[in-house]
């Protein structure tokens, strides 16, 4: 799974990198070190304004966690941060999704946990790990994007829509594969035009356009069991520890 990541990019620089048109500069996410399930992160997506049927490149702020259309309690939403490649085609929850709203989630990095064993003077306890792509750049983690209103609002409440994603992942390579047996998918810069592209609905073949991210050339390294508590944040969670 992927339960908690890196993302500090500032939007303009994404805008950027992902040759985005359309950003709405009132909408701004701090950068964070300790991003948890159901915060809101950036995400770049494909999709026609309002009132418009040209499809735009867009940056925008979105809840981690998708709640379906049809759910009834938004909680729900906690429960799904990851789709699994395998099935995602497949799944009520993410089928719809998966055809016709996909987006990049940018990411410095990962974190996984591995059981550390107790010794005779230790308790058994869960290490955490960051992983990253070893030349440094950053990560089109693969995702998903769902609208839900909740039904109970009134009907000229904007607040009542959420905009909430998830995350694809797969059986885990490398370095992440020494940590977790799972790790999220990530689109290639050549691919990112045909996984944003809505009009493409092929199941394969948006199945074909996901990669380990950067290709599986990504390094693990120790770092403090601080980042287990979401309320802690800032570039020392990235500080190598003792594993």
């Amino acid at each position: 799974m992927c339960g908690r990541y890196v993302s500090t990019r500032s939007p303009q620089d994404l805008v950027r990198l992902f040759r985005v048109t359309d950003w709405d500069e009132r909408d701004d996410l701090p950068p964070s070190w300790n991003v948890a399930p159901t915060d809101d992160v950036w995400a770049v997506l494909e999709r026609a304004p309002r009132g418009s049927e040209a499809v735009r490149r867009q940056l925008r702020p979105l809840r981690w966690g998708l709640v379906p259309s049809w759910a009834k309690d938004p909680r729900i939403g906690a429960r799904m941060i990851n789709a699994r490649m395998e099935t995602v085609h497949e799944k009520p929850a993410f089928r719809q999704a998966f055809l016709r709203r996909r987006c990049l989630l940018p990411a410095d990095g990962f974190y996984e946990w591995q059981q550390v064993p107790a010794t005779e003077r230790t308790k058994a306890r869960k290490q955490p790990y960051f992983i990253s792509p070893q030349d440094g750049q950053v990560m089109a983690l693969a995702g998903l994007y769902e609208f839900w209103r909740d039904p109970s609002a009134a009907r000229d409440d904007d607040s009542a829509w959420w905009t909430t994603c998830t995350i694809l992942t797969t059986e885990a390579t490398d370095a992440a594969g020494r940590i977790h047996p799972r790790m999220p998918l990530a689109v290639a810069p050549g691919h990112q035009d045909a996984w944003l592209d809505p009009a493409h609905q092929d199941p394969a073949r948006l199945r074909a356009l996901l990669h380990p991210p950067a290709d599986g050339r990504l390094d693990a390294r120790p770092v403090s069991t601080a980042v287990n508590d979401v309320r802690n944040n800032g570039p020392q969670l990235l500080e190598q520890a003792e594993a």
